[in-house]
């Protein structure tokens, strides 16, 4: 015979012993089994987690029997036979599968464990009603107590158990934050370090030496803490408070901020994914990063609002599975390795995303923000100011597969096209249109607005489950109201190599090219863009998963045309990424 616990020794007793009680003591049992689970374990009764929805299947098929013999899997040699026949005979409280098994051995699911305790409960009613005059015998009332006595110790233990259950979750109600939201951090600590550029051509075309004037060690750092709130089980409420101190590791002097922040960076290129050029956003000050809602229309539609710093990528599929983490700190290390830049077109603004599935091989995005929504002016607001819209077409034919094809249009005011928004912009300082970016000679007046146009096409393959190729390509055609067009480009290839070396590792080899200024047209004729090389990104990461929650990414990226231009000294930069995530 198996070794029972406290509970099943107590009920196998009474059953051989007092039948008539057999399924009152069954019953209570069953109640004192439910509470302490967890807690008291090892004198419980263990059940299994079952889905609702099985388990609800499984016990709407089952059938209540009338004698033992009709249950086909039940013999008379069996330890808890006795038990059994008397249960099913006498009270009729046992049920059993359409195919008249009982499955003794299974492990007992809560839902069946329910259904049992009902089953009982009403019977046991019945007789009570019925008043039976050999219901309760003397004796058997003498034997009960007897019991008590006897384990009067493990009863107390098992009262003591509960009333700590009892307190804990009374202080658990009272002092919880909130029904219905829940906390969500990551915490990102940053070593740094460049070399190389000690001979470039930096904002404005002036001469730069990296090595003199910015190459420092630095330790940095950045906490986002994410409330997820959710009313009715299918939205969510995001609302993301941000504080860190990582400026761009090319940076002059590693200050950046004054009226055009973008003077005091040797290059806009090699920005890691959770930096910030805007001093306002680099002195540990804490700040609402992003505020959105989420919720579903239908089984095939989803609808994101966003009040504040929301970016295309936040909603659409951007195709770059493991390497995009929305800026966050276990993807890529780099800004430009998490997805396509045309994604940060007009980004951290408000607006709205929607997310259609045909079906499961068709997906559309669409999406309009504005990053001057909240501003009055006349050239501001949400339908007046900057803009951008975007469509989106994924096709998967098959699970491993998926294509993305990528419509952007936006509308910037003189000076504020970014492949990003406000100090999170990728790509050269050319590619984001910045007028002073050619020094004395610019290219195009500083008052000219700008309409843009932008096309991707962005793919990923996984051969295998721990090896992924993927890449994609970008052409922006600029409108440069009132002058000219603009046309820049953008391309990479990825490799991606999930669970290497362990579980959850992840290595990854990103090879492409950084939005890049490769032509301008005024009037009819080309005009000359000195320094118009792919602004080439090369960067290799790996990241350890220590502990669940807790990541150490060693990575390298290589420069070897900054700004556009090959005859710049080649740079790199070298990052050990560690993550905290809670």
């Amino acid at each position: 015979m198996p070794r029972l616990s406290l509970q099943h020794s107590l009920q196998y007793y009474l059953l051989s012993h007092f039948p008539k009680l057999g399924g009152v003591f069954l019953a209570s049992a069953m109640v004192g089994a439910i509470a302490p689970v967890g807690a008291i374990a090892q004198d419980a009764l263990v059940v299994d987690a079952v889905k609702p929805n099985e388990t609800e299947r499984v016990v709407s098929g089952m059938d209540q029997v009338t004698s033992v013999s009709q249950l086909t899997d039940v013999k008379p040699t069996d330890w808890a036979f006795q038990a059994l026949q008397s249960l099913v005979e006498r009270y009729g409280c046992i049920v059993g599968y359409p195919d008249r098994t009982f499955r003794g051995n299974r492990a007992l699911s809560r839902y069946e464990f329910a259904a049992g305790l009902n089953a009982c409960m009403d019977r046991v009613s019945e007789l009570l009603a019925a008043a039976t005059t050999d219901f309760v015998r003397k004796e058997d009332l003498a034997q009960i107590q007897r019991l008590q006595e006897e384990f009067a110790a493990e009863l107390a233990v098992l009262r003591g158990r509960i009333d700590t259950l009892d307190v804990r979750t009374a202080t658990l109600e009272t002092q919880q934050f909130s029904t219905t939201t829940k906390l969500a951090g990551e915490v990102i600590f940053s070593r740094g370090d460049s070399l190389g550029g000690e001979d470039i051509t930096g904002f404005g075309r002036i001469p730069a030496n990296v090595q003199d004037q910015g190459a420092q060690a630095v330790f940095q750092n950045r906490v986002r803490l994410n409330f997820l709130t959710s009313f009715t089980g299918k939205d969510l409420l995001l609302t993301r408070l941000e504080a860190g101190n990582t400026i761009p590791q090319l940076a002059s002097g590693g200050v950046t901020g004054g009226a055009n922040s973008a003077y005091l960076l040797f290059s806009n290129e090699g920005r890691l994914a959770y930096d910030n050029s805007n001093v306002a956003e680099t002195t540990n000050s804490v700040r609402v990063s992003l505020l959105s809602y989420s919720f579903a229309i239908s089984e095939w539609a989803a609808v994101t609002i966003f009040g504040a710093g929301g970016s295309h990528f936040n909603y659409a599929d951007t195709v770059n599975p493991y390497l995009d983490d929305q800026d966050g700190g276990s993807g890529a290390v780099s800004r430009f390795g998490q997805h396509n830049p045309i994604y940060r077109i007009g980004g951290n603004g408000a607006g709205v995303g929607i997310n259609l599935k045909l079906s499961d091989a068709f997906r559309i995005d669409l999406g309009y923000l504005s990053n001057t929504a909240s501003l009055p002016g006349v050239d501001s607001g949400l339908f007046n100011g900057n803009y951008s819209a975007l469509a989106q077409l994924v096709v998967q034919p098959f699970n491993r597969f998926k294509l993305g094809f990528t419509y952007v249009h936006a509308y910037d005011d003189a000076g504020d096209f970014r492949y990003g928004g406000l100090g999170t912009a990728t790509g050269t300082f050319l590619a984001n249109l910045l007028p002073g970016s050619q020094g004395l000679a610019p290219l195009f007046p500083p008052s000219t607005p700008i309409a843009s146009n932008s096309y991707g096409v962005e793919a990923s393959f996984a051969i295998s489950r721990r090896f992924v190729i993927g890449g994609w390509a970008g052409l922006t055609k600029a409108r440069l109201i009132g002058f000219g067009d603009a046309d820049i480009w953008n391309y990479a290839g990825v490799l991606a190599f999930p669970d290497l070396f362990g579980k959850n590792g992840l290595g990854a080899i990103i090879v492409g090219s950084e939005p890049t200024l490769k032509g301008v047209e005024s009037g009819g004729s080309q005009r000359s863009v000195p320094d118009r090389d792919d602004a080439l990104h090369i960067e290799a990461m790996y990241r350890f998963q220590l502990l669940p929650g807790l990541s150490l990414t060693p990575a390298v990226i290589w420069l070897p045309a900054l700004n556009q231009n090959r005859d710049n000294d080649d740079v790199f930069i070298g990052v050990l990424r560690t993550t905290y995530s809670f």
